[in-house]
Parts: C-alpha cells; sequence; structure tokens
C-alpha cells in the first residue's frame, strides 16, 4: 500500500471554497464549508484528524480558513457575520467568468491580491508579468515552522556550549535545571558533590526541608552514546546510599540496553541530550524568550446583544 496523501497545500482550498459558495448564494456556516470542502476534496479520515503543531485546530480547517480570508482579500468573499461566509457580487461574477478548472496563475492572482494603493502582499518583480509562488502552508504554519527551527537551533546551541563547559559547570547547571522544575525546598537544598570519589553521584537534591527524602542526580557531558554499564553503576550507586530515586542526565544519548535496564529498575529517569535542551528552553535555563504577539480577531466582541 502507498503513502496516503498529505493534507493539500492551503492554496488548493480556494477554488472548491468558491465552488461551494457559489452553490450557495445565500451564505454558508464556516463549519459547514470546512465538512462540504473536505468531502469534495475526498480527504481521509487520518487527514482531517490531523492537527496543527500547537494541536489547537486540525490542518486542513486552518488552511481553508486562510483560503477564505485570500477571497476576502481579494473582494470575492464576505463574511457579513460570525461564522458566516458568503460571495461577494464580485464573487459571483468571477464565478460566472471562470466555469473551468482555475489556472495557476489566476489562483496565484487571488493569493496575491494588490489594493488600489498599490500595496501588497510582496515586493513587485523585476518581470511585471510574473506572479511570485504560493507557499505550500498556511501563514500560521509558517510561523510555527519558523518557530520550530529555531528551537532546534537554540538546542544544538545550548549542548555545545555544555560541552565546552567544565564538568563542574555542567553540574550545577542540571541541579539548577531540576530546582526550576520544582525539586528542592530551597537552593539550599541543592548539593553538588561531584569529583574524584563521588561514587557516581554528581549531586543531591532534598526534596523536604529535613532532607529525609532525596533525588540523587548524575550529569554527563558525552558525545557518545550512554552504555548500560554507565546506568548499572548509577543504579549501584544509589543501591550504596539506600536511594529510591535518581535522575542520570547527558548531553548525548542512551543505548536501547541503557534504557531497557532503566525501565526495569523504575528507580532512575534517563535525561538524554534532547530533552535535556528542551526542558532548559521550557523553564528558561540559560536562556531568554522573547514574547511575539500575533493578532487574532475576537469574533465575541462584534457580537450585539
Amino acid at each position: 500500500m502507498g503513502d496516503r496523501m498529505a493534507v493539500p497545500a492551503f492554496y488548493v482550498f480556494i477554488e472548491p471554497l468558491l465552488r461551494y459558495l457559489a452553490a450557495h448564494p445565500e451564505g454558508v456556516r464556516s463549519g459547514d464549508a470546512y465538512e462540504a470542502v473536505a468531502s469534495a476534496m475526498a480527504l481521509s479520515p487520518e487527514d482531517r484528524a490531523a492537527l496543527l503543531p500547537s494541536g489547537n485546530q486540525p490542518v486542513y480547517q486552518n488552511r481553508l480558513g486562510w483560503a477564505h480570508d485570500r477571497l476576502k482579500r481579494a473582494a470575492l468573499s464576505s463574511s457579513p457575520r460570525r461564522g458566516l461566509w458568503v460571495l461577494t457580487e464580485e464573487g459571483k461574477q468571477f464565478h460566472r467568468a471562470h466555469p473551468t478548472a482555475l489556472t495557476p496563475d489566476e489562483v496565484r492572482a487571488i493569493w496575491y491580491i494588490r489594493r488600489e494603493d498599490g500595496a501588497g502582499d510582496e515586493e513587485e518583480d523585476e518581470d511585471a508579468g510574473a506572479l511570485p509562488t504560493v507557499p505550500s502552508q498556511s501563514p500560521e504554519e509558517l510561523i510555527q515552522r519558523g518557530f520550530d527551527e529555531i528551537r532546534e537551533s537554540v538546542s544544538r546551541d545550548l549542548l555545545e556550549r555544555i560541552l565546552a563547559a567544565s564538568p563542574a559547570f555542567f553540574e550545577n547547571l542540571v541541579l539548577e535545571l531540576l530546582h526550576t522544575m520544582g525539586y528542592g525546598t530551597s537552593r539550599e537544598a541543592l548539593e553538588a558533590v561531584g569529583g574524584s570519589g563521588d561514587g557516581g553521584i554528581d549531586g543531591v537534591i532534598s526534596l523536604d526541608r529535613l532532607g529525609l527524602e532525596k533525588v540523587y542526580v548524575q550529569a554527563k557531558r558525552w558525545r557518545n552514546q550512554v552504555p548500560p554499564s554507565q546506568v548499572r553503576d548509577f543504579y549501584g550507586a544509589l543501591a550504596g546510599r539506600r536511594a529510591n530515586k535518581g535522575v542520570f542526565i547527558t548531553t548525548s544519548t542512551f543505548s536501547p540496553d541503557a534504557r531497557e535496564f532503566a525501565k526495569q529498575v523504575e528507580r532512575i529517569v534517563l535525561v538524554d541530550g534532547v530533552r535535556l535542551a528542551a526542558l532548559m528552553i521550557e523553564h528558561g535555563v540559560a536562556v531568554q524568550h522573547r514574547v511575539l504577539k500575533v493578532p487574532r480577531v475576537d469574533g465575541d466582541y462584534f457580537e450585539e446583544a
């Protein structure tokens, strides 16, 4: 069986949406348009279930919504009230003038419609007759893709900087991260004990004020995969202290056998480099965040009693 088709690029939704709206000149609910166009395009249940990376909306609905946005910007459609989509007179005339399939240039012309003041989405090309290529993803998806690329870049940079730092720096960083995540009653509850004769323990975190319950930490700045022998040694160090909570953190990865051993003994949590960087980004350890405000119309504001 071949791979199923992915959700079509969002500009592909423009024409079937135009045809559907033309068949309902009185206007349609956006929810009905989602389902009707998805059916007309034969989207599979898997395609309809695919979500944006944010998880807050199906991909096909997001792309269809942006397709309608472009029809509105081209003055071919309107939304006279929340959730209602209807073709304008200009849109009806456009539909009648294009009874057959739209050409790629006609779709791009809708996508890159220019206002009467000469402003538009893109800078004018040197060739006035040329139309830019339409991106396959919606603006929201492009923002998310850029965000993911930034996270990946920051993650790589974090791990490289950690590898270039001293072992003591990494041990203290790990303790600070765990404390920021909520482990330890205070900063004084964190103790770095790494060094010769540490028995495989680099740090200790007291979970209560009296220090009756503790988490033992091992931090390894490695580039190579961590073998099961290292995890077994850490387990032995925990057993020597009669401890039942241990966190093994590395800048690299764990071998499948190492992960299987930790799973069997249960008392050890493994954190590899990818998860380490993700936790540092999430909790703002050695990372600064810049807030971007993405506007969205508040439809409830315009609802009249």
